[in-house]
């Protein structure tokens, strides 16, 4: 059995993992690495040859997870890509909108640096095309939650609730002869991105309960080094943001995803609205084609959705007056030019990419406005910059002084946190055999590795690094 840390050991984007058992070779997740610092990783080969893959395995459509998938299928892969029905469904929403993205990008660069007379430092073309992601879906394979599933001879996986986004699961993949030199089966298992209990839209997280033992497990650490603000507190911050800004006559600007964060914050905003506790004179943007398609997704899946949400949806109908879901360009740089005070709800989360960036370029200068963070900043992203108060900062190849107020909501984060992330842990029955730390930044991958040894001591606990290779 060999192990390759193709993405997310050290870091937290570009999460891929390479399991190679006797004739049988697998990739769990193929993501796109955002920090801006690392790019140059997306365009690097990870795989010798992607034709002798046999299968990827997918946790959820978030694109750090999901968001190489093309270029993958572009260099010569053509086995399946297995996730729960709703994953896949949003995945190919996704992909195509990182598509265009990319190309529309690559043009407005294009632009700008023969006007600057600049060389790029990455090749100026889209790691993909729209054809290559119309490819890629041709290989998707659904397997729902909790239902085994055979997808090789000796290779059966199960899909779990991990309660991160819609679709979202941690897998357990059982590797029986011939993949095996055993007579005993070798359980694997993957947690994905781990999500928390009481959210809004979302069930909570399952637990595993396994009875056999777990051989190795690969668990992610983005959080494993902190603790959340509790979830209640959520609406009591977003009152406090939205109001002192609508009283400055300002815009908030949030940067949100646009898979579920989006949906979530929108719920609770017109709750707000419903309750009184916001004004309901101030209009709400939705500005992400992505985000507004995604919502029609989460209808078709009612079932991944928990009963008060469901309830929520029932009581809110006809309640959200100015709301605004944009689809086109023409309809987002609008928005920008109208007066008085608003909420403008955009992708990308970490600001990497999409039209957040014109929103920022637009904003960020008046001190009327607000920069609302609602999620985890990855190392080098535009996001991480901006809330780590560096000021000028660079948009859209322009620096831009930060004069506006910046926030970070706590407790809206879609990953568990160190306690949480134990808790699922403990509650596997029979601790596994080897244990590794990955989807983390160093400090917080060492951190919850630390933690694990102190309640399995007689499990080996490992931290891999980029690129590494584990033979077991």
């Amino acid at each position: 059995m060999e192990f390759k840390f193709c993405g997310a050991a050290g870091s937290v984007t570009g999460s891929k993992h390479l399991v190679t058992c006797n004739d049988f070779q697998f990739l769990v997740d193929c993501g796109l690495v955002q920090e801006r610092s690392r790019a140059n990783l997306n365009w690097e080969p990870f795989l010798e040859n992607p034709g002798k893959l046999d299968a990827v395995l997918l946790t959820h459509a978030h694109l750090d997870h999901c968001g190489l998938l093309p270029k993958l299928v572009a260099d010569g892969f053509r086995g399946n890509i297995y996730g729960t029905p709703a994953t896949l469904d949003l995945t190919q929403l996704i992909l195509l909108d990182s598509a265009h993205i990319q190309e529309e990008d690559v043009a407005y660069k294009k632009k700008r640096h023969e006007r600057e007379k600049r060389v790029a430092p990455y090749p100026e073309r889209p790691l993909y095309t729209t054809a290559d992601v119309e490819a890629t879906a041709r290989l998707f394979r659904p397997i729902r939650y909790n239902r085994p599933q055979k997808i090789a001879n000796g290779v059966e996986v199960v899909f779990q609730e991990a309660g991160h986004i819609l679709g979202s699961s941690f897998i357990e993949v059982v590797l029986t002869s011939p993949q095996v030199d055993s007579d005993e089966p070798r359980r694997l298992l993957f947690s994905g991105d781990l999500g928390r209990a009481n959210r809004p839209i979302l069930r909570d997280p399952e637990t595993c309960h396994e009875t056999e033992i777990i051989s190795n497990l690969f668990i992610e650490s983005t959080y494993g080094d902190r603790f959340s603000e509790p979830i209640d507190t959520v609406d009591d911050q977003l009152v406090d943001v939205v109001n002192r800004t609508v009283e400055r006559g300002g815009k908030v600007i949030m940067p949100v995803f646009a898979v579920e964060r989006s949906q979530e914050i929108l719920c609770r905003l017109a709750k707000l609205r419903m309750d009184g506790r916001i004004p309901d004179s101030v209009p709400i943007f939705l500005d992400s084609p992505m985000a507004v398609e995604a919502t029609t997704i989460f209808s078709r899946h009612r079932d991944c959705i928990d009963d008060e949400t469901l309830e929520l949806i029932e009581k809110l109908k006809n309640k959200m007056g100015n709301l605004g879901l944009l689809k086109t360009r023409e309809e987002s740089k609008a928005i920008n030019k109208i007066g008085g005070a608003a909420i403008i709800m955009s992708s990308a989360g970490m600001c990497n990419a999409g039209r957040i960036k014109h929103h920022l370029a637009n904003h960020i200068e008046s001190p009327k406005n607000t920069i609302c963070f609602l999620g985890y900043q990855a190392e080098g992203t535009l996001g991480r910059i901006i809330l780590s108060g560096v000021s000028p900062v660079r948009i859209l190849g322009e620096e831009h002084p930060v004069r506006a107020e910046i926030v970070s909501i706590k407790g809206v984060s879609g990953h568990a946190d160190q306690r949480e992330l134990l808790a699922w842990y403990s509650a596997i029955r029979q601790h596994p055999s080897t244990t590794f730390v990955v989807h983390g930044d160093v400090n917080a991958s060492k951190t919850l590795a630390d933690k694990i040894r102190e309640i399995a001591p007689e499990t080996n606990v490992y931290v891999p690094e980029l690129g590494e290779i584990y033979k077991d």
